[in-house]
Protein backbone atom coordinates (compact mmCIF):
# COMPACT_ATOMS: atom_id res chain seq x y z
CA UNK A 1 0.00 0.00 0.00
CA UNK A 2 0.93 3.47 -1.19
CA UNK A 3 1.36 5.80 1.99
CA UNK A 4 2.47 9.54 2.56
CA UNK A 5 4.20 7.68 5.64
CA UNK A 6 6.12 5.61 3.25
CA UNK A 7 7.44 7.76 0.78
CA UNK A 8 8.39 10.46 4.07
CA UNK A 9 10.51 7.18 5.29
CA UNK A 10 12.14 6.68 1.51
CA UNK A 11 13.32 10.22 1.48
CA UNK A 12 14.53 11.12 4.76
CA UNK A 13 17.89 9.38 3.96
CA UNK A 14 18.29 11.18 0.88
CA UNK A 15 18.29 14.52 2.89
CA UNK A 16 20.96 13.47 5.33
CA UNK A 17 23.41 13.30 3.26
CA UNK A 18 23.47 17.06 2.70
CA UNK A 19 24.04 17.08 6.77
CA UNK A 20 27.38 15.46 6.59
CA UNK A 21 27.80 18.15 3.43
CA UNK A 22 27.20 21.34 5.25
CA UNK A 23 29.59 19.86 8.10
CA UNK A 24 32.47 19.25 5.95
CA UNK A 25 32.08 22.74 4.44
CA UNK A 26 31.88 24.28 8.21
CA UNK A 27 35.44 22.65 8.18
CA UNK A 28 36.69 23.73 5.21
CA UNK A 29 38.17 26.89 5.46
CA UNK A 30 39.65 26.12 9.00
CA UNK A 31 41.21 22.77 7.50
CA UNK A 32 42.56 25.36 4.57
CA UNK A 33 44.21 27.25 7.57
CA UNK A 34 45.51 24.21 9.39
CA UNK A 35 46.70 22.70 5.74
CA UNK A 36 48.57 26.29 5.06
CA UNK A 37 50.03 26.38 8.97
CA UNK A 38 51.37 22.48 8.17
CA UNK A 39 52.66 23.77 5.17
CA UNK A 40 54.59 26.56 7.00
CA UNK A 41 56.09 24.09 10.07
CA UNK A 42 57.38 21.20 6.84
CA UNK A 43 59.17 23.79 4.44
CA UNK A 44 60.54 25.57 7.49
CA UNK A 45 58.91 29.15 7.04
CA UNK A 46 60.92 32.22 8.16
CA UNK A 47 59.70 33.33 11.66
CA UNK A 48 57.07 36.00 12.32
CA UNK A 49 55.39 37.16 15.33
CA UNK A 50 52.21 35.58 13.47
CA UNK A 51 53.86 31.71 13.70
CA UNK A 52 56.50 32.47 15.91
CA UNK A 53 54.95 30.06 18.64
CA UNK A 54 54.19 27.19 16.01
CA UNK A 55 57.46 27.52 14.50
CA UNK A 56 59.25 27.37 17.76
CA UNK A 57 57.02 24.22 19.43
CA UNK A 58 55.25 22.53 16.23
CA UNK A 59 54.30 19.44 17.85
CA UNK A 60 51.05 20.58 19.43
CA UNK A 61 49.76 22.33 16.56
CA UNK A 62 50.58 19.82 14.07
CA UNK A 63 48.95 17.40 16.07
CA UNK A 64 45.82 19.29 16.87
CA UNK A 65 45.40 20.11 13.50
CA UNK A 66 45.51 16.70 12.24
CA UNK A 67 43.51 15.28 15.19
CA UNK A 68 40.89 18.24 13.99
CA UNK A 69 40.92 16.86 10.49
CA UNK A 70 40.15 13.90 10.76
CA UNK A 71 37.38 14.57 14.01
CA UNK A 72 35.67 16.89 11.79
CA UNK A 73 35.52 15.00 8.51
CA UNK A 74 34.76 11.31 10.12
CA UNK A 75 32.74 12.93 12.52
CA UNK A 76 30.20 14.31 9.96
CA UNK A 77 29.00 10.88 9.02
CA UNK A 78 28.81 9.34 12.64
CA UNK A 79 25.43 11.64 12.76
CA UNK A 80 23.73 10.29 9.74
CA UNK A 81 21.02 7.69 10.74
CA UNK A 82 20.55 5.56 7.90
CA UNK A 83 24.34 5.19 7.91
CA UNK A 84 25.08 4.41 11.57
CA UNK A 85 22.37 2.05 11.81
CA UNK A 86 23.41 0.39 8.30
CA UNK A 87 26.84 -0.14 9.36
CA UNK A 88 27.26 -0.38 12.83
CA UNK A 89 30.45 -1.90 12.91
CA UNK A 90 32.26 1.09 11.04
CA UNK A 91 30.23 3.25 13.04
CA UNK A 92 31.72 1.75 16.47
CA UNK A 93 35.35 1.35 14.72
CA UNK A 94 35.19 4.39 13.77
CA UNK A 95 34.02 6.16 17.05
CA UNK A 96 36.26 3.84 19.49
CA UNK A 97 39.87 3.83 17.15
CA UNK A 98 39.57 7.50 15.47
CA UNK A 99 37.26 9.73 16.83
CA UNK A 100 37.31 9.47 20.27
CA UNK A 101 41.16 9.78 20.23
CA UNK A 102 41.40 12.16 17.84
CA UNK A 103 38.46 14.64 20.29
CA UNK A 104 41.25 13.58 22.87
CA UNK A 105 43.97 14.72 20.93
CA UNK A 106 41.93 18.03 19.48
CA UNK A 107 40.64 19.47 23.40
CA UNK A 108 43.90 18.28 25.11
CA UNK A 109 46.30 20.43 22.52
CA UNK A 110 44.17 23.03 22.87
CA UNK A 111 44.59 23.00 26.83
CA UNK A 112 48.11 22.63 26.22
CA UNK A 113 48.79 25.52 23.55
CA UNK A 114 46.18 27.88 25.34
CA UNK A 115 48.80 27.56 28.47
CA UNK A 116 52.15 27.72 26.99
CA UNK A 117 51.94 29.43 23.70
CA UNK A 118 52.89 33.53 23.69
CA UNK A 119 49.45 34.19 22.18
CA UNK A 120 48.89 37.55 20.77
CA UNK A 121 47.44 40.21 23.57
CA UNK A 122 43.92 39.95 21.87
CA UNK A 123 43.51 36.41 23.05
CA UNK A 124 45.47 36.42 26.49
CA UNK A 125 42.64 36.72 28.90
CA UNK A 126 39.12 36.17 28.66
CA UNK A 127 39.31 34.08 25.42
CA UNK A 128 42.01 32.14 26.86
CA UNK A 129 39.83 31.41 29.59
CA UNK A 130 36.67 30.98 27.09
CA UNK A 131 39.26 28.12 25.29
CA UNK A 132 39.74 26.80 28.78
CA UNK A 133 36.22 26.00 29.17
CA UNK A 134 35.73 24.94 26.06
CA UNK A 135 38.54 22.47 26.14
CA UNK A 136 37.94 21.41 29.19
CA UNK A 137 34.05 20.60 28.18
CA UNK A 138 34.93 19.06 25.21
CA UNK A 139 37.49 16.29 26.88
CA UNK A 140 34.17 15.86 29.80
CA UNK A 141 31.74 15.26 27.03
CA UNK A 142 33.78 12.28 25.22
CA UNK A 143 34.70 11.27 28.33
CA UNK A 144 30.91 10.90 29.32
CA UNK A 145 30.03 10.02 25.57
CA UNK A 146 32.32 6.75 26.72
CA UNK A 147 31.17 6.25 30.08
CA UNK A 148 27.51 6.07 28.53
CA UNK A 149 27.93 3.69 25.57
CA UNK A 150 30.09 1.13 28.33
CA UNK A 151 26.78 0.84 30.03
CA UNK A 152 24.81 0.87 27.19
CA UNK A 153 23.01 3.65 26.98
CA UNK A 154 23.05 4.84 23.69
CA UNK A 155 20.83 8.11 23.70
CA UNK A 156 23.06 9.67 26.46
CA UNK A 157 26.10 8.34 24.03
CA UNK A 158 24.76 10.13 21.01
CA UNK A 159 23.93 12.97 23.18
CA UNK A 160 27.27 13.55 24.70
CA UNK A 161 29.43 12.79 21.31
CA UNK A 162 26.92 15.35 19.34
CA UNK A 163 27.70 17.97 22.60
CA UNK A 164 32.01 17.16 21.65
CA UNK A 165 32.03 17.52 17.90
CA UNK A 166 29.63 21.21 18.84
CA UNK A 167 32.06 22.42 20.06
CA UNK A 168 35.05 20.90 18.76
CA UNK A 169 33.26 22.54 15.27
CA UNK A 170 33.35 26.26 16.89
CA UNK A 171 36.44 26.82 14.81
CA UNK A 172 34.21 26.51 11.59
CA UNK A 173 31.27 28.85 13.31
CA UNK A 174 33.90 31.78 14.21
CA UNK A 175 34.86 31.99 10.10
CA UNK A 176 31.50 32.74 10.07
CA UNK A 177 31.70 35.47 13.39
CA UNK A 178 34.70 36.82 13.39
CA UNK A 179 35.27 37.10 9.66
CA UNK A 180 32.77 39.79 8.30
CA UNK A 181 33.65 41.95 11.44
CA UNK A 182 36.97 42.04 10.52
CA UNK A 183 36.43 42.89 6.51
CA UNK A 184 34.02 45.46 7.91
CA UNK A 185 36.13 47.26 11.19
CA UNK A 186 39.67 45.66 11.12
CA UNK A 187 41.54 44.20 13.97
CA UNK A 188 39.04 43.45 17.12
CA UNK A 189 39.33 45.04 20.32
CA UNK A 190 39.40 42.71 22.89
CA UNK A 191 35.99 42.66 24.52
CA UNK A 192 35.07 42.36 20.44
CA UNK A 193 37.27 39.39 19.68
CA UNK A 194 35.87 37.55 22.94
CA UNK A 195 32.33 38.04 21.36
CA UNK A 196 32.94 36.92 18.24
CA UNK A 197 34.68 33.46 19.35
CA UNK A 198 32.33 33.25 22.08
CA UNK A 199 29.18 33.69 19.35
CA UNK A 200 30.54 30.75 17.69
CA UNK A 201 30.56 28.03 20.49
CA UNK A 202 27.45 29.21 21.55
CA UNK A 203 25.83 28.89 18.50
CA UNK A 204 27.36 25.38 18.09
CA UNK A 205 26.40 24.68 21.55
CA UNK A 206 22.55 25.44 20.88
CA UNK A 207 22.33 23.96 17.89
CA UNK A 208 23.76 21.14 19.52
CA UNK A 209 20.94 20.80 22.30
CA UNK A 210 17.96 21.70 19.45
CA UNK A 211 18.74 18.52 18.13
CA UNK A 212 19.16 16.40 20.70
CA UNK A 213 16.07 17.71 22.04
CA UNK A 214 14.12 16.73 18.75
CA UNK A 215 16.40 13.22 19.26
CA UNK A 216 14.17 12.80 22.89
CA UNK A 217 10.57 13.59 21.39
CA UNK A 218 11.33 11.36 18.38
CA UNK A 219 12.68 8.66 20.94
CA UNK A 220 9.36 9.40 22.99
CA UNK A 221 6.88 8.70 20.04
CA UNK A 222 5.05 5.90 19.74
CA UNK A 223 6.09 3.67 16.75
CA UNK A 224 4.08 4.15 13.18
CA UNK A 225 2.71 1.23 11.48
CA UNK A 226 2.98 1.07 7.77
CA UNK A 227 1.31 -0.57 5.67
Amino acid sequence: MDTPQLHLQTRRPRREWPIAAGLLLLALVPSIAGAFRIGEIASGAPETAANARFMQMPLPVALHIAGALLYSTVGAFQFLPRLRRGHTGWHRFAGRYLLVPAGLVVAGTGLWMTAFYDTPAVDDRAVAVSRYVIGAAMLACILLGVAAVRRHDYFAHGSWMIRAYALAMGAGTQVLTSGPPLLLFGEPTELARLLQMDAGWIINALVAELIIARRRAASRRPATMIA
